[in-house]
């Protein structure tokens, strides 16, 4: 029972990064996005996988783990496109404006 109740728990939390990683596409900006957060949840996902074979309980329950890490893993894609966007903007901006000198953009 407790592993239909991990896996439940963790497919509903999970649900959550397809939805963010189309969401962030769609606004093709990395404005708002915080790679900490990205980052905490997943050492947060690497320390429940580690658990899994810390106790020796590596079970079925791991494939959602990994998808879940799937999804995370399309996420920081996503920030990292985001994040050439947003400096190919600025750049082409600054160069619109004549004032291309290496301003550095801060995201």
């Amino acid at each position: 029972m407790a592993e239909i109740l991990e896996a439940a728990m963790l497919v509903c939390f999970g649900l959550s990064w397809p939805l963010n990683a189309f969401k962030n596409y769609k606004a093709a900006t990395a404005v708002g996005t915080s790679w900490q957060f990205i980052a905490l949840i997943t050492a947060g996902y690497v320390a429940g996988i580690a658990a899994k074979f810390a106790s020796g309980q590596a079970n079925w329950v791991l494939v959602v783990y990994f998808v879940n890490m799937a999804c995370l893993a399309a996420n920081w894609l996503v920030y990292f496109r985001n994040r050439r966007l947003d400096k190919t903007r600025a750049d082409a901006r600054d160069e619109e404006e004549g004032r291309s000198f290496g301003r550095a953009t801060v995201i």
